[in-house]
């Protein structure tokens, strides 16, 4: 292990990571698995950083068996760079401006996931406003205020600041939240509320597709076809990777996604991943597509009964992979690891509430994860990949840069 400076570069050198280049603004500790570099300055590092990235460093390993990058490589490797370091540190600045956007906002991405997580086990996982009603009417307090206060974390005085609007607001939330709670399949759950099996609240599901990589006499419809290793990324609105290819109209017609549609990972797994990631399409996702969108052979489409219904089912997906119980539906076989769908759909229980609380929950929730789909990270890094070759090779000035791009 080496304790690197600030500023740092590090290039992998071995193996699966033969050629990826790391920036470090920090002191970090590198395994010698890595080559490590620095400049005079953070911003000359940088700019080297992104000269790197640019050079493909992968195609210049040696070895046929474990790939191998070192520092007799890389000093056989030509390159042309501006010659002043305020030329590269203004290269540097511009990019690196556009990454940090970029990290922000998968930062926010995070923390609305988080949020959306934290409120949907609240209210269906732990039942926290049913809960606070009970304990408050055993104690003699007023139900409808604990149940205001567990639907938003405050305490009374602080209940108490919020303008009467808002109040007026969590209190019409509150009120719709029942006082008791009784004996169900899946244990107790609130009083008119319904243990039911995921499937159920299902009206069409069926396996994905894969077409063809050109089109043909059968597959002449163009589609964007989303696979289990792309769920991940278009979960923070990258949607660089999904593949474009050609299906046909009948295929296409039972396949092709809807807002508000759930893709499920059933084929893929590993011993130390298990399958079931899954997304929920979500309005500004769809939007970036140009054509019909539908789930890859190894993936299945899920629609749920309505949106409202929808959103609660596309966050109990990711809870209970959270959770590791997906495990419980993967078997394994040949060597590939395989989601029972047919099993969860049948046996997966999920707490369906009243209509009310659903469209309540939607309400608060659906802004959140439209926001986390919200195109301009994607845009930002588009720019960013755009700049870069361009930079590099002085076809475009930084002076010549709009304001927007710049900042």
């Amino acid at each position: 292990m080496t304790n690197s400076m600030a500023g740092t570069l590090i290039v992998g050198r071995v193996g699966s990571y033969c050629g990826s280049v790391h920036y470090s603004p920090v002191r970090c500790w590198v395994t010698d698995n890595a080559i490590v570099g620095t400049s005079k300055s953070p911003s000359d590092s940088r700019f080297w950083y992104y000269k790197l990235r640019s050079l493909n460093l992968n195609n210049h390993r040696s070895g046929s068996g474990q790939p191998l990058l070192n520092q007799q490589i890389l000093n056989t490797i030509p390159v042309s760079v501006p010659a002043t370091s305020d030329a590269r540190a203004q290269i540097a600045r511009v990019l690196g401006a556009l990454d940090d956007k970029v990290e922000v906002n998968f930062r926010i991405n995070k923390t609305l996931e988080a949020i959306t997580q934290a409120i949907f086990k609240s209210w269906f996982v732990d039942f926290d406003p049913v809960k606070a009603k009970i304990a408050a009417k055993a104690e003699g307090r007023d139900p409808l205020r604990a149940a205001m206060g567990a639907i938003s974390g405050k305490s009374d005085a602080e209940l108490n600041n919020l303008p009467p609007e808002q109040q007026a607001q969590l209190a019409a939330v509150s009120e719709l939240f029942p006082d008791e709670m009784e004996e169900s399949e899946a244990g107790k759950i609130p009083k008119a509320w319904h243990a039911v099996t995921f499937g159920s609240m299902l009206t069409h599901t069926i396996g994905g597709d894969w077409g063809t990589e050109t089109p043909d006499a059968s597959n002449d419809t163009r589609v964007a076809i989303i696979r289990g290793t792309d769920l991940p990324e278009l979960d923070q609105a990258q949607l660089n990777r999904v593949p474009i290819r050609y299906t046909s109209q009948k295929k296409l017609a039972t396949r092709c996604m809807k807002v508000g549609d759930l893709i499920l990972e059933v084929s893929g797994g590993s011993r130390d991943q298990p399958t079931g990631r899954s997304f929920r399409m979500t309005a500004n996702a769809m939007r970036e597509f140009d054509c019909p969108v539908e789930p890859a052979s190894f993936c299945r489409l899920l629609r749920p009964d309505s949106l409202e219904i929808g959103v609660i089912l596309g966050l109990h997906l990711s809870y209970i992979y959270q959770q590791g119980k997906t495990w419980e539906y993967q078997n394994q076989s040949t060597g590939i690891a395989n989601f029972q769908t047919a099993h969860f759909l049948n046996a997966e229980l999920v707490t369906r509430p009243s209509a009310a609380v659903a469209e309540a929950f939607f309400k608060i929730v659906n802004p959140l994860l439209e926001r986390r789909h919200d195109p301009q990270g994607k845009q930002l890094s588009g720019l960013r990949d755009t700049l870069l070759p361009q930079l590099l090779s002085g076809e475009l000035q930084v002076q010549n840069i709009g304001a927007e791009a710049a900042v």
